[in-house]
């Protein structure tokens, strides 16, 4: 709006009557007549508010998008982020594999191993027990005392005993934090220590003249608290524990499925920045390379391979740790387990002839957890397992027997792995072969014989045979349990090289992308 004003005729110089337009700045239309003083028209900001609000809506459009400059920035922007997201995502990821193989190797995996070795030492004390009152002649004196198995079993009683000891220290450390496993293993050294009393008490009286009926009376009271207590309370730790290791790993595999895939994702998006960037520039700069942004290009692509291939090594290593290796050696650990019950039962068969059925009937069951054939009892169960186990030798997917042998043979991964479990299998065979020979003997009135077979260290005895049924079982799990440490150690090896690798290319790559933009964008300045 221009608002003209005159001059008076013939005053001054230059009074010609010319009129002379003087221009005056717009005003908002409020300050115009007819406008209240100082008052703004009800609903609409004030002028000067709504300037400087157009202003820096222009000036952010300007600075982060319309204009090439603002577009620089925000692309360097953007990859800083990406950057910054991946190198928070790989600290995270490792800072949760390193807990993970911390507590596999130094929690989980020795406290489930603590109580299989607690179960198989029980087993193993009654046995030796079972055997040195077998062994040890008439009771209070050394007549018809058989001398090499009395020591054997004596020394082979005192480690277990401090097997036994052992376990359950581990186990009550372990199991802080834990109520129901710390209540298991309170109650089991409380039973433990009863036990004890009783096998200590039937040792005192076989030292006794004529207190062998007293001793094995004692006995059979503490092989009732073992079967029906401690063994129980014993295979509830083992199960317990390995199932905190299960669902420790099911969780971490979890977890780690979900950070491969954003890291996946992140890489990509991070890596198509930096390319779509560099194209850009050579489109607009008309110059074909970049050589900060190809060098930051160059150490996202190996960020995102160092960081896949934490996440893919860890994702393996826990698998081999957990299903390849560690199951293998739990089955392989509880069939020795049941296997030194089953030589206690011999023993048990010999030394108390009122139970005879009972511990027969416990043999029999115990041989069907460890090659189970349906509808086998101790007369027919030698020919059935020659006749499965040829079919199985046939071919590997044949399913007439289960059990843990089975289990095992159908995990079976590593070299050597199947020689040692099918070298276990016919050890076991012939010590089947030699219950039979034990149970003939009695039934023949030959209860001497049978001892002595049963539990002498001469060569082709049950004893002997036993031996070397658990050295094959022990060679076995030996295999499995190298490959379960080689895969923590490669677990956490991963963490040593690949982690670091990929947390310092990310913020190089974030350092190279300013770097290769700085001169650019001092072009505009």
């Amino acid at each position: 709006m221009t608002i003209t004003a005159g001059t008076e005729h013939g005053q001054g110089a230059g009074a010609s009557g010319t009129v002379a337009e003087t221009p005056i700045p717009d005003v908002p239309s409020w300050m115009l007549p007819g406008s209240r003083d100082g008052e703004e028209p009800q609903g609409r900001q004030p002028w000067r508010t709504r300037h400087v609000a157009d202003r820096a809506a222009r000036l952010i459009a300007d600075r982060y998008w319309t204009t090439l400059p603002g577009r620089l920035r925000l692309a360097r922007a953007t990859c800083g982020l990406l950057a910054a997201g991946l190198l928070i995502l790989l600290v995270v990821a490792a800072t949760g594999a390193s807990t993970t193989w911390d507590e596999t190797a130094h929690r989980d995996a020795p406290r489930t191993i603590s109580a299989t070795q607690l179960n198989l030492a029980l087993n193993d004390m009654d046995a030796q027990t079972a055997n040195i009152l077998l062994s040890s002649g008439e009771s209070g004196t050394a007549k018809g005392r058989l001398e090499e198995s009395y020591a054997k079993a004596a020394g082979f009683y005192r480690d277990a005993q401090q097997t036994i000891s052992r376990s359950l220290r581990a186990l009550a450390a372990a199991s802080e934090g834990d109520p129901a496993t710390e209540a298991t293993v309170v109650t089991l050294t409380d039973d433990f220590a009863h036990y004890q009393e009783l096998i200590g008490r039937a040792l005192e009286n076989d030292s006794r003249v004529g207190g062998k009926d007293a001793a094995r009376e004692d006995y059979r009271t503490a092989t009732d608290l073992l079967t029906d207590r401690l063994l129980p309370e014993a295979r509830r730790l083992v199960d317990a524990n390995n199932a905190v290791y299960e669902r420790q790993y099911d969780a971490a595999r979890g977890d780690i499925e979900v950070q491969r895939t954003t890291e996946a994702v992140l890489g990509m998006l991070l890596i198509a920045a930096l390319v779509l960037l560099q194209v850009h520039l050579a489109r607009r700069f008309h110059r074909v390379f970049n050589p900060g942004l190809i060098a930051a290009t160059l150490c996202a692509v190996v960020a995102v391979v160092c960081g896949a291939q934490l996440f893919t090594i860890t994702y393996d290593r826990m698998k081999v740790a957990r299903r390849d290796s560690f199951d293998s050696v739990i089955a392989l650990s509880r069939s020795k387990a049941i296997g030194y019950d089953a030589n206690a039962d011999e023993s048990r068969y010999l030394l108390d002839p009122d139970r005879r059925t009972t511990y027969e009937r416990s043999f029999l069951d115990k041989s069907h957890q460890l090659y189970g054939i349906p509808g086998a009892g101790l007369d027919t169960y030698d020919g059935k397992l020659d006749e499965t186990w040829s079919a199985y030798r046939k071919d590997r997917n044949d399913k007439r027997f289960t059990g843990e042998y089975r289990r095992e043979l159908d995990n079976i991964t590593f070299v050597g792995e199947r020689e040692g479990a099918e070298k276990t299998v016919e050890a076991y065979s012939v010590y089947q072969r030699d219950d039979r020979t034990v149970r003939r003997l009695v039934a023949e009135g030959k209860q001497q014989e049978a001892t002595v077979f049963c539990i002498g260290w001469a060569a082709d005895t049950s004893n002997s045979h036993f031996g070397k049924w658990m050295k094959a079982l022990d060679e076995v799990t030996a295999i499995n349990q190298r490959h379960f440490d080689l895969a923590v150690r490669d677990g956490r090896g991963a963490l040593t090289t690949q982690a670091p690798m990929a947390g310092a290319a990310l913020p190089l790559a974030a350092g190279l992308t300013v770097l290769g933009l700085r001169r650019r964008l001092a072009e505009f300045r």
